[in-house]
């Protein structure tokens, strides 16, 4: 029979389990490493199973680990109910890492906010769903948006997400190209030229990555790497000092100088998901998931046009959650 198990443990086994690292996995939990590893031996010993396996230059969890980790979650997030439900308090904020404000997912927050106006959910800018994937897993944000095709299959596999929206996809050009006066851009007038798409910038992989597939199809170039920006006003200033077109959604921010075009002929699809940690239990997560849910319904985020171009992993991915 399994002895009484400690919280402790199974807080430290669950921070190895998503870190696999134990010196970030003990930052993670303000303990000292000798400690966490004590920790975890004893929690093997009352096991009676390795949940690890170390080396020097990995750790990487047993089959035993991968069965432990749902339990221990489901645990954990019992214990932390248990102690909102007696604390006198509301659950602590939820972070929320937007990308960029005024899109979809901004719409996503203010109604959620609004559904639950008991709740704290902080919003947070960064760039791009490959660095928010990290301080999810790292434990510094709860939830971001973003496109789940992208991101390395080892941590997709430790993510949970729900579609938004099939955004259609822009370009921005300076106003004096010469494209510029068209309502619409069709994607082999781009035939030839160098589009920006993040190259270069490592929290954006995913981005960079649809982009790639999309101008393969229309012989068009992915721009050399600008400076890394962080923020929309920095963009923007980095933006109009090159004065490269850029690989953008319908709905992104104006620029000064520039004008905003749908692509079409197909019309290209950017798939927009709300994507959290595996385990995670949260009110303002379940009203963030149920603002998705409306705001797709309303909008008709998630209907595909006809002819439209979407990478089938893409669609196969958002048919999946």
């Amino acid at each position: 029979m399994v002895p009484d198990i400690e919280p402790r443990l199974l807080r430290a086994f669950a921070a190895v389990a998503d870190e696999l690292h134990f010196t970030r996995a003990a930052a993670r939990l303000y303990v000292a490493q000798q400690a966490l590893s004590r920790d975890i031996r004893r929690l093997e010993r009352q096991l009676g199973t390795e949940l690890f396996v170390r080396t020097t230059r990995q750790v990487a969890l047993t089959t035993d680990g991968e069965r432990l980790r749902p339990y221990a979650q489901a645990v954990l997030a019992a214990y932390d109910d248990l102690a909102t439900a007696f604390s006198g308090v509301g659950p602590r904020p939820l972070l929320v890492d937007l990308n960029s404000p005024d899109m979809s997912s901004g719409r996503v927050l203010g109604l959620a906010r609004a559904l639950a106006p008991d709740c704290e959910l902080m919003a947070r800018y960064e760039s791009g769903l490959t660095g928010a994937a990290a301080e999810m897993l790292a434990g510094r944000i709860d939830a971001s948006f973003g496109r789940v095709a992208g991101l390395d299959p080892a941590v997709r596999a430790r993510l949970a997400w729900q579609p938004v929206r099939y955004e259609p996809m822009a370009v921005i050009l300076p106003d004096d190209h010469p494209l510029a006066g068209r309502d619409e851009v069709e994607l082999a007038a781009l035939a030839g030229q160098a589009l920006y798409a993040g190259a270069g910038n490592p929290r954006t992989r995913e981005w960079t990555d649809l982009a790639a597939l999309l101008f393969a199809e229309h012989g068009i170039r992915i721009a050399p790497p600008a400076p890394l920006a962080v923020g929309v006003e920095e963009f923007r200033r980095v933006m109009a000092k090159g004065r490269t077109p850029v690989l953008t959604v319908v709905d992104f921010p104006p620029m000064p100088d520039t004008v905003l075009r749908p692509l079409v002929d197909p019309v290209p699809l950017s798939p927009v998901a709300l994507v959290w940690r595996k385990g995670l239990k949260h009110p303002g997560l379940d009203a963030l998931r149920a603002a998705a849910a409306r705001l797709a319904a309303e909008e008709g985020w998630l209907s595909v046009p006809d002819g439209a171009w979407l990478p089938e992993l893409d669609a196969a991915l958002m048919r999946a959650a």
